[in-house]
């Protein structure tokens, strides 16, 4: 049974590699023996992370590439094609949000810049979609192929603070499911896209949010774990094992799903 689940010499493409969630997948993919591609627009932290990576296997390499430009995705494409001669994972982890899109708690929505909402939602959806069209167009001709996309908590009810990210997110999840559909139906049942839906993780892009500068919980960070029945904030690496079984042939009828990991965030009303 332990077969079904492994990703051994799967080629799997990580966007936002250089981030810490990318980074945290990309070492537990190399650690189960899968080849690993990282993608980050930046290439400083691209460098340390494949250095950072390279402790755990030597198939890795680091490759510079925007999700939001189809001609770098290309790029990257042929460059992978030439080196391990097929793509069979594609994770697209890149996105998340931005600190001039989250309005303040004495902002109105009338007060949110138009130019910061095209930012984040171009950033998440468009960066899911692109790579998908790049990378999956490869897997249409193998007829075989994994695609996770990043789904939030956002998708499923109305989050304060994040308009933009709410909105590019249930995107994310609504194309999930069209996707799946589409590969199956026109190239069989060996393509399969689905979704994580993560809970609650304290990382760099949330941190202040979630944490005072005197190390304490915000009022927002209460609140978050008064309705999560875990009663706490997840690990970044307790993502892991759910998108590699998804990417195993032990998930080979789970296609279009939106997964929660996310302590009982979900399923619990608040009562």
């Amino acid at each position: 049974m332990n077969d079904a689940f492994s990703i051994q010499g799967k080629i799997a493409i990580i966007t936002g590699a250089g981030g810490v969630l990318g980074g945290s997948i990309a070492k537990s993919f190399l650690q189960a023996g899968a080849k690993v591609v990282a993608i980050d627009i930046h290439e400083e932290n691209l460098n340390k992370r494949v250095a950072e990576l390279a402790v755990f296997g030597s198939d890795v390499i680091g490759v510079v590439g925007n999700v939001l430009d189809m001609e770098s995705l290309e790029n990257v494409a042929k460059e992978v094609l030439a080196k391990w001669g097929r793509i069979d994972i594609l994770l697209n982890i890149a996105g998340g949000n931005l600190p001039g899109a989250t309005l303040m708690p004495d902002q109105e929505f009338f007060d949110m810049k138009i130019s910061d909402w095209d930012k984040v939602t171009n950033l998440n959806l468009n960066g899911t979609v692109f790579p998908s069209m790049v990378f999956g167009r490869v897997m249409s001709k193998q007829k075989s192929g994994s695609i996770i996309n990043m789904s939030s908590m956002a998708a499923y009810s109305a989050i304060t603070r994040v308009p933009g990210y709410s909105v590019a997110k249930t995107g994310i999840s609504n194309f999930t499911q069209w996707l799946a559909t589409e590969m199956a139906l026109k190239y069989g049942d060996g393509i399969r896209v689905n979704a994580l839906a993560p809970g609650f993780f304290i990382g760099d892009q949330n941190r202040a949010v979630l944490i005072n500068p005197d190390g304490s919980l915000t009022d927002r960070s209460k609140k978050v774990l008064a309705k999560t029945p875990m009663g706490r904030f997840g690990d970044i690496s307790e993502l892991n094992g759910t998108v590699q079984f998804l990417c195993s042939e032990a998930a080979s009828f789970i296609t279009g799903v939106v997964l929660p990991v996310d302590g009982g965030f979900s399923a619990f009303s608040g009562l």
